[in-house]
């Protein structure tokens, strides 16, 4: 009864043992691999990375991980000389393969993410003297509220849709223009210089492909997917 009791203890004390050295490995390689999507992506600050699955030294000696979820601050995106701003994007890599000699990660079986913009954000990148909004609800699709900057039109607002094209940029649209805008010369377009904008946001990780976007009353959230991606670092 003795020595079963030592053996408990011993199997106790390694089980802990390599318990510990497998959380010591995941968080160097959980570091390691922030900070190389930081430097790939041009990153002001490291994203928070994260390895599930245990143990990992055993996903690590397959040469395949789970599952890594990645979330990252700081992505922006440029166009018209005016600079989006995405809130925080979360993205989630599945039975990730590393490199054969284990330093970096290589690519996913399948991806997702999702990403967050507020409307100041949005207002700031559409440019000056122009504010966007949410704009409720219409036929169930979910529309923004743009309100320009046009003389001789005080307090001017139009419905807009906000929606993805080439599953790389983010479209920004009036819907129509108001019909008071047609006895004014060049109205139209002065509006449509400030209502319609596209953003590529072509700094996801892996290279995931925009699949939805939604107005909400909170903000503008997007979906992101991909199959066999590529992942930095």
């Amino acid at each position: 009864m003795r020595a079963l009791r030592w053996l408990l203890v011993i199997v106790i004390v390694i089980g802990g043992l390599f318990v510990a050295a497998d959380r010591v490995a995941v968080n160097i390689a959980e570091d390691k691999a922030a900070d190389k999507i930081r430097s790939s992506q041009g990153l002001s600050a490291a994203p928070t990375v994260s390895i599930e699955g245990f143990p990992f030294l055993t996903q690590v000696a397959g040469r395949s991980l789970d599952e890594v979820h990645a979330e990252l601050d700081g992505i922006e995106a440029n166009a018209e000389g005016h600079t989006l701003r995405i809130d925080k994007l979360s993205a989630t890599f599945h039975d990730v393969a590393l490199s054969s000699d284990f330093s970096s990660i290589e690519n996913a079986a399948s991806a997702t993410g999702t990403a967050k913009i507020s409307y100041a954000d949005l207002t700031k990148a559409s440019g000056a003297n122009v504010k966007v909004s949410y704009g409720g609800q219409k036929d169930g699709h979910s529309q923004v509220k743009i309100s320009p900057s046009i003389p001789l039109l005080s307090s001017l607002e139009v419905t807009g849709t906000i929606s993805v094209s080439g599953g790389d940029t983010l479209r920004l649209r009036a819907d129509r223009i108001p019909a008071m805008c047609g006895a004014i010369p060049g109205c139209t377009d002065k509006v449509r210089g400030q209502t319609d904008h596209e953003w590529k946001l072509d700094q996801l990780p892996g290279n995931l492909k925009l699949d939805k976007v939604t107005a909400g009353s909170g903000g503008i959230s997007i979906s992101a997917s991909g199959k066999d991606v590529k992942l930095p670092g």
